[in-house]
């Protein structure tokens, strides 16, 4: 296994391709085809149906992880924003609703007291 450079602060004891390696391994010890991964060791065909989920994990490069980490923080962000938006105009509706009900409770006693004040309608003859 090779040493890189890891940057300010030490080197890794393996490479990014040493890590994959260990990673297919262990997932796949027999190298069974797994579909979405290609057969092991030849090239991804361009423009396949679906993408290559193995990539998820080529990335061992400690910025390149971070870049992704910030990008998932950001759709994070993003769905927390969403789901407190979402959350808001549910409690917008409840009071809307509680409103509108304390408003046709409040005129049912005037539209009763009104109907018993009113005559009552005569039946026609013939």
């Amino acid at each position: 296994m090779s040493g890189q450079d890891a940057g300010p602060g030490g080197t890794f004891p393996f490479s990014p391709q040493d890590a994959l390696a260990f990673l297919t391994k262990m997932w796949n010890p027999l190298g069974v085809p797994v579909p979405g991964f290609g057969v092991p060791g030849a090239p991804s065909a361009p423009g396949a149906a679906f993408p290559n989920p193995a990539a998820m994990f080529a990335a061992l490069d400690p910025a390149e992880v971070e870049r992704k980490i910030a990008e998932l923080r950001i759709i994070e962000n993003w769905l927390a924003m969403s789901l407190d938006m979402m959350r808001m105009s549910i409690k917008t509706l409840e009071l809307q609703k509680a409103s509108l009900e304390a408003l046709a409770a409040a005129h049912k006693p005037m539209r009763d007291a009104a109907r018993a004040e009113a005559p009552a309608p005569r039946k026609r003859k013939g």
